[in-house]
């Protein structure tokens, strides 16, 4: 079993107005096999979570630690996290131009492994992960996330999920812009690669829509840089019926 665990982060941004704190001690244990849904308002430092952890170079550790079955993740650099086995699929995806799909995919395998998949085996893994996803063959020709719809750039993110196998992944709002088949499709896809790789998952969204689909084993809910309370989906569902305004009401 491999576990990621996160001790009294704290991190910062640089602002016009000096540095601002966003996370202000966080405490994490996220052990493989398990969902952990990570929800709460707006501005509250779920995003700046899931950035420290992949190591955006925008967010500023100025304490506490983040390891990796006791490895310290915050002395790796992006490249050396991905290797170790931590997958970040992003709220927007950028466009990379002139990069297509599937030279993307099989670079970045590459890169995991240290050599480059036969071609065969790639071909078809690609094949099956892409049918899983109901994604067209011709997708693969595509600059990646270049003119893609809000649902293209999220299958994308799972796609490269199903392939890479990573031990961890972390999904930031990876609901947002979904309709519902859409949705049902990428939370299919999360469940599958969890399922087959024994992965852990830290899954941050607004809402509980997604939670029906890829049921948490725990949730948090961040306000103002913290963990205001843990519990299970009935957490989540609670949250559904009253909204954030107790816990909002209570920091001020």
């Amino acid at each position: 079993m491999s576990v990621l665990e996160i001790k009294d982060l704290k991190v910062s941004i640089e602002t016009d107005a000096g540095p601002k704190q966003i996370l202000k001690g966080v405490d994490l244990t996220i052990n493989s096999d398990q969902i952990h849904a990570i929800m709460g308002p707006n501005g509250s430092g779920k995003s700046t979570l899931a950035y420290a952890i992949a190591g955006h170079p925008r967010y500023n550790v100025d304490s506490g630690s983040i390891t990796l079955d006791g490895e310290d993740v915050l002395e790796m650099e992006v490249d050396e996290r991905a290797q170790a086995g931590l997958f970040l699929a992003m709220q927007y995806p950028v466009e990379i131009p002139g990069v297509t799909v599937s030279n993307f995919l099989r670079t970045a395998k590459t890169a995991l492994t240290g050599e480059a998949p036969k071609i065969r085996e790639w071909v078809g893994d690609v094949r099956e992960a892409m049918d899983s996803l109901r994604m067209d063959s011709s997708f693969q020709e595509r600059n990646v996330n270049e003119g893609f719809s809000g649902g293209e750039k999220k299958r994308h993110e799972i796609l490269q999920m199903e392939l890479l196998r990573p031990r961890f992944a972390v999904l930031d709002e990876t609901d947002s812009g979904l309709d519902i088949d859409a949705l049902r499709v990428v939370s299919e896809g999360v469940n599958r690669v969890k399922q087959a790789n024994k992965m852990g998952v830290l899954l941050i969204t607004h809402y509980t829509r997604i939670l029906r689909y890829i049921q948490p084993d725990f949730v948090h809910v961040f306000v103002d840089g913290r963990i205001a309370e843990e519990g299970g989906r009935e957490l989540a569902d609670r949250l559904e019926e009253e909204g954030y305004d107790r816990y909002l009401n209570a920091s001020v």
